[in-house]
């Protein structure tokens, strides 16, 4: 007896071994062949055509009404629920003299979150619920462990499986009770086919580029580092593919993209996860304000094939994707939303700036990341509907090139929606020369403490050396579209399965720690299985309670255990 699982547990692991004494293998081999869906049955059948009368369908026992010799059990497969209506004449075969099909497995021995195949025929009960008439019951795969079934009584519900953090960590469980979580992980599919069906549209090619990569570029972020024995040296999880995807513009291709999963290893908050998704797009001869156009384009684009509307309800605000969206330069939206213009100050007016917004500054911060932080905590939140910020400072962005009216900015936009950044597009820097001179203008910042500077990549600077022509590229992050795209509040909400910290465990003492108070070994397990997890706890239970406790729990499992005296018990509580 394993004294570590719950009762329920117990139970089913109990009427599995019972299954396979009937000769029934609960986990089979062979295919089960399905031919309907819950909502198909729902949308296309008609009493007057008589359809479905061939289904065969699978799914989860959600709920049962076990009554005499017909019942009634709820079964959950991909799309939704249906009724099935179980006759114990109708799926217990000939040679089933005792009915034990109905009478012991169906009734007895199978459980809510089993899953099961059903042959026979759509109907309509005599109650008007579109229902399943089962002619054949197959167990598929027997639930040993139970699920978390919501319960309603006297309007409190029971059991709703809520907790954000039990429902990022079990998204299986979550996925199964709460079938509409499944909603933002389908739209998510859509935008991502959407956008791929935009980008091939208009010629441009998918590919795929290295993860693991010596040096880690095309941002600014702390990368993961790991170390390949074979080769015996240090690799870094990307950051970017940005430096990857120019490289294939050096090499001739007019227009590239990725789906990229990039690892960024720094802090986790609702809008951050350290493993993210994003596209990035290179387009040769083109610039950051064709980009812009088509930005624009594609994200409309999405938002129709989604909703059939270019309006999507994101919590409380109604957001339009209509073409074309508001532009501002960094410089006049920080005027705008705090009345300062800043775009001529130095480092030390920038400073005094951000100290009287209230805005944080370390001494490591440049020009570039001072004015990042000013727009970053006075501007961005306000900005809800589609805009775009234009025009960056040069010291802000070491991969875009210089602005073809002002020198002292680059060719950059960012898209903000809802108050978070969606994407980031350049004007490439294609200048070899000045590509250098930024990279080392990062090596200055990283000495200064900037753990976010960019490393130095040789091998990318020969290849613009070659000749990189004049080239647009983008990054636009799948999943902050996707939080807007389905109204979720954090980016755990469109992760399947988001990072989270290590799962607590129960602290609980050796069994040595048990021993010196005289608990027999074989009664260790059983007083944790209890609760008593630490002998601090154990002295503080009451020893009549406890005893009787322990009596019933060796009788209850048969454990064979020889009971202990009160006085025995009294010993170990001290």
């Amino acid at each position: 007896m394993n004294i570590d699982i719950s009762e329920q547990e117990l139970v089913r692991r109990q009427s599995l071994e019972k299954i396979r004494e009937m000769g029934i293998n609960p986990y089979p081999a062979e295919e089960f062949d399905v031919n309907a869906s819950s909502v198909q049955i729902a949308k296309e059948y008609s009493p007057e055509k008589n359809n479905f009368q061939d289904v065969s369908i699978a799914g989860r026992i959600m709920s049962r009404r076990i009554m005499g010799s017909a019942s009634f059990f709820e079964l959950q497969d991909e799309q939704g629920r249906i009724q099935v209506y179980v006759r114990r004449d109708d799926i217990c075969p000939a040679d089933d003299e005792e009915k034990k099909t109905y009478n012991t497995l169906f009734k007895k021995l199978l459980d809510i979150g089993d899953i099961v195949g059903v042959k026979g025929y759509a109907f309509i009960t005599q109650t008007g619920e579109l229902s399943i008439h089962a002619k054949e019951l197959k167990l598929l795969s027997k639930s040993i462990r139970p699920l978390p079934i919501v319960k309603e009584k006297d309007g409190q519900v029971y059991d709703a499986f809520t907790d954000p953090e039990r429902r990022y960590r079990e998204r299986y469980v979550d996925l199964v009770v709460n079938p509409h979580v499944r909603d933002a992980f389908v739209k998510r599919a859509k935008l991502m086919g959407s956008m791929r069906e935009f980008l091939n549209e208009q010629k441009l090619l998918e590919v795929e580029t290295p993860i693991l990569q010596p040096l880690y570029g095309g941002a600014a972020a702390r990368p993961f580092k790991t170390h390949h024995n074979a080769l015996d040296m240090t690799l870094y999880l990307r950051i970017a593919n940005e430096l990857y995807l120019k490289r294939l513009i050096v090499g001739g291709f007019s227009g590239v993209y990725e789906f990229a999963k990039d690892f960024r290893n720094e802090g986790m908050d609702r809008f951050h996860n350290p493993e993210f998704t994003q596209m990035e797009l290179y387009v040769a001869y083109k610039d950051y304000r064709w980009m812009m156009d088509t930005v624009e384009a594609m994200v409309e684009k999405i938002a129709l094939d989604l909703y059939a509307t270019t309006e999507v309800q994101v919590g409380d605000n109604l957001i339009s994707f209509k073409r074309p969206w508001k532009r501002f330069t960094m410089f006049e939206a920080i005027e705008r939303f705090t009345g300062i213009d800043i775009s001529e100050m130095d480092e030390a007016a920038l400073r005094e700036t951000a100290k009287k917004l209230g805005v944080a500054a370390d001494p490591s911060m440049g020009k570039g990341k001072l004015v990042d932080e000013i727009f970053g905590e006075c501007c961005e939140a306000k900005l809800i509907q589609p805009t775009f910020i234009t025009d960056y400072p040069i010291e802000m962005s070491p991969l875009a090139k210089r602005h073809r009216d002002n020198p002292e900015l680059v060719e950059r936009f960012e898209a903000i929606c809802n108050g978070k950044e969606i994407c980031n597009a350049y004007s490439e820097l294609n200048d070899p020369i000045d590509q250098r001179n930024r990279f080392e203008e990062q090596l200055l910042l990283a000495k200064r403490g900037d753990e976010e500077a960019m490393l130095l990549d040789e091998d990318f600077l020969r290849a613009i050396e070659y000749g990189m022509p004049p080239t647009s590229g983008l990054g636009i992050g799948i999943d902050r579209l996707a939080m807007i795209m389905t109204s979720s509040p954090s980016i755990q909400d469109v992760l399947f399965f988001p990072q989270m910290r290590p799962e607590k465990k129960a602290v609980r003492d050796a069994p040595e720690a048990y021993a010196a108070l005289g608990v027999p070994e074989e009664w260790i397990p059983v007083v944790q299985k209890m609760g008593y997890l630490t002998v601090d706890a154990l002295k503080k239970a009451s020893p009549g309670k406890l005893l009787n406790d322990l009596c019933g729990v060796n009788k209850k499992h048969k454990m064979g255990l020889a009971n202990p005296s009160v006085d025995d018990v009294k010993k170990w509580v001290g």
